[in-house]
């Protein structure tokens, strides 16, 4: 009660009638608040914001009064989140951002001083600044006034350049002309701010990027400036944004990644902070910077691997902060603590760029100490964002044949099942990848991930909504049924149900559809196999071939069906259902004539499984094809300038001489 009663008596001051008094009571509220959170909140409950803005944006006010209102106001943002909720509440940004309009420089200043800070929070809506088409050419014609308004406005807009739409909205009003020289100012700050602006304005967006690599600020190429800021003599704040503009650019396309600012320059300073001296946020920009960097260049990703003990080194990422921490500030380790998580996940993030390409660095990775353990550890991370990291680093080390053996005597599929179940898409979407290669025929852990639930697992994904999903659920379901036992077809069969099955047949993304063709191609392989499923599942197999074979599909999609059709013809007793079925023969011969030798060759192989002389009732169906001209053809096809298409016809020929 106390301190609500004198908070009262600051606000009810700025109603006073003499302005003199008014502003004597602003200039104490400013000094009453400075640093004090329990005074902010108060004077906010007690409505002393309505009142400030009033006064701010009253014509009567002096400037001197309305730049007070403003600092004080400023004030009240520094406070906690919801001083910030109940400022914006109170529309204080349009009020602010008329201020900008005034002739006063020292008002402008405060003003955009307080916006500032508003801007900078995460409750604040970037869009807020864009509302009004004037605001952004008016801040960049105040950036020529003040070294403060230079600061204030380049935060503002590096805070507030969130995606292209942004990107394209400052770069079309002139960013990079107006805040390059301001990379040579004599401030620090400003020089600071402005390489901030570029690193946001040049994130994936390569008409920026372009425009970069040419500006010239006194004499002087971007580039080489952007050089000059990350060498070691100069703050670590200002060598990781450096590198940050020059990793933009060149993921952009605007340089290359052989250009020795990238390999001499950009990176060993992005691999200097991940060591141990950095400060925690300093080692998580600088792995983050890296991973992004190296990801799509096996060069760089060798450069860096053998660059100051890299892989070594983010093994330290996971020991921190240690029990012996060099930290003595107690209010750093308790900060640091708090956010060691970020330290693993940025370490996963480096370590799958790193062996995203080249087997000896992947297995160097993995001979990192403990380094599977630390995966399987991070895959059942409370943090998401650590999980998806995990995912990601063990994707990345899944591509190797020879470290799927070390999987396996992790169990790295437990807890990577165990992920499946109940995670947000852009984690299943890589679980379910990764999951992919442990499936293949050659890796151990293909029997124990049967036994614990992947059929019905991946099944369940074939029905999702998301189309990448949808494709690595078949496309794992395609992998297990590789020269599978019966029974594991049989379970895949009845798990998928032939509904599904029809419905991702007809599914509107190729990559899925051909997925599909290739698991009941593998499910189709080995006679028993094809006979047992073709005795229970013929009719509607059948039924799917023939309308894939008369749908408006590819090429790639055709072959398959064919190929899938020539298994079925290898059936005993499977064959039947082809030669019974006068549709299917003509499809099969009008593709024996065919433009595309592909195709041609698949539905050769249909044949020649039909009329092969060992196999009992071969003499029927070999009249039964003479009869509908396919002799003929083959005789056509003997002639064929394509050698291996004419080996077969010549081969399915001799069948009928034998």
């Amino acid at each position: 009660m106390e301190v609500t009663a004198s908070s009262r008596h600051y606000v009810d001051r700025l109603f006073d009638p003499d302005p003199q008094k008014v502003l004597q009571g602003v200039i104490d509220m400013k000094n009453a608040v400075i640093g004090n959170n329990k005074q902010k909140a108060n004077l906010i409950v007690l409505g002393a914001v309505p009142r400030l803005l009033y006064l701010l944006q009253q014509e009567t006010s002096s400037t001197e009064l309305k730049t007070e209102c403003a600092v004080v106001l400023g004030s009240l943002a520094m406070g906690t989140e919801n001083n910030v909720k109940s400022l914006l509440d109170c529309h204080i940004i349009p009020a602010l951002l008329q201020g900008l309009l005034s002739p006063d420089l020292k008002f402008i200043e405060a003003c955009l001083r307080c916006l500032r800070t508003i801007f900078t929070s995460p409750v604040t809506p970037e869009e807020l600044l864009y509302t009004d088409a004037t605001v952004i050419p008016h801040l960049m014609a105040l950036l020529s006034r003040s070294r403060y308004t230079q600061e204030y406005i380049c935060q503002i807009f590096s805070h507030c350049c969130k995606g292209p739409d942004h990107q394209t909205i400052l770069f079309n009003h002139g960013a990079v002309q107006n805040i390059a020289h301001l990379l040579t100012s004599a401030s620090y700050k400003v020089r600071m701010q402005a390489l901030k602006c570029f690193s946001v304005l040049a994130f994936e967006n390569p008409q920026v990027s372009m425009t970069l690599v040419n500006v010239l600020v006194d004499g002087e190429l971007l580039p080489q400036i952007f050089v000059k800021m990350l060498q070691r003599d100069k703050p670590i704040e200002m060598q990781l944004t450096s590198a940050k503009c020059l990793t933009y650019m060149c993921r952009a396309g605007a340089i290359r990644t052989d250009d020795n600012c990238i390999v001499l320059k950009t990176l060993p300073c992005l691999v200097r902070m991940c060591s141990k001296e950095r400060l925690l946020e300093e080692r998580v920009e600088g792995a983050e910077t890296l991973a992004y960097l190296i990801e799509p260049d096996v060069e760089l990703q060798r450069i860096a691997s053998i660059t100051d003990h890299l892989i070594a080194m983010l093994a330290d990422y996971f020991k921190y902060p240690s029990s012996v921490s060099a930290i003595t500030d107690i209010k750093r380790l308790d900060h640091d603590l708090k956010h060691a998580h970020e330290l693993r996940q940025a370490a996963f993030k480096l370590y799958a760029s790193l062996g995203a390409n080249d087997e000896d660095i992947r297995k160097k990775i993995i001979e990192t100490e403990n380094m599977m353990d630390r995966i399987v550890t991070g895959l059942s991370e409370s943090s998401v964002k650590v999980r998806l990291a995990a995912v990601r680093c063990l994707h990345s080390l899944s591509r190797s044949v020879q470290l799927r053996t070390s999987f396996q005597d992790h169990a790295v599929w437990k807890p990577l099942m165990k992920v499946l179940q109940n995670a947000p898409d852009e984690i299943l979407v890589v679980a379910s990848s990764m999951l992919c290669n442990l499936l293949l025929e050659f890796s151990p852990s293909k029997e124990p991930i049967l036994e614990s639930g992947a059929v019905e697992l991946l099944c369940g994904l074939t029905q999702s909504e998301n189309p990448a999903l949808r494709v690595n659920g078949i496309w794992a379901l395609m992998n297990m049924a590789f020269q599978a036992e019966q029974k594991i077809k049989a379970d895949i069969l009845r798990s998928l149900s032939t509904e599904q099955l029809f419905r991702l047949l007809s599914d509107s993304d190729l990559n899925v559809l051909m997925k599909t063709l290739g698991l009941l191609r593998n499910l189709l392989s080995t006679r028993p196999h094809i006979d047992k499923i073709m005795s229970t599942h013929g009719k509607q197999i059948m039924q799917a071939v023939t309308l894939i074979l008369e749908g408006e599909h590819n090429i790639e999609v055709k072959e398959q069906t064919l190929c899938i059709l020539a298994n079925i013809a290898d059936g005993t007793t499977a064959k039947e259902l082809i030669m019974t079925n006068d549709d299917i023969l003509q499809k099969i011969k009008y593709y024996m004539g065919h433009s595309h030798v592909k195709l041609q060759l698949a539905a050769m192989f249909c044949i020649s499984n039909l009329i092969w002389n060992e196999e009992e009732g071969s003499q029927e169906r070999q009249d039964k094809l003479r009869d509908m001209g396919i002799v003929d053809i083959l005789h056509k096809l003997s002639q064929s300038p394509d050698s291996n298409l004419c080996d077969k016809a010549k081969m399915a020929l001799q069948q009928y001489l034998a």
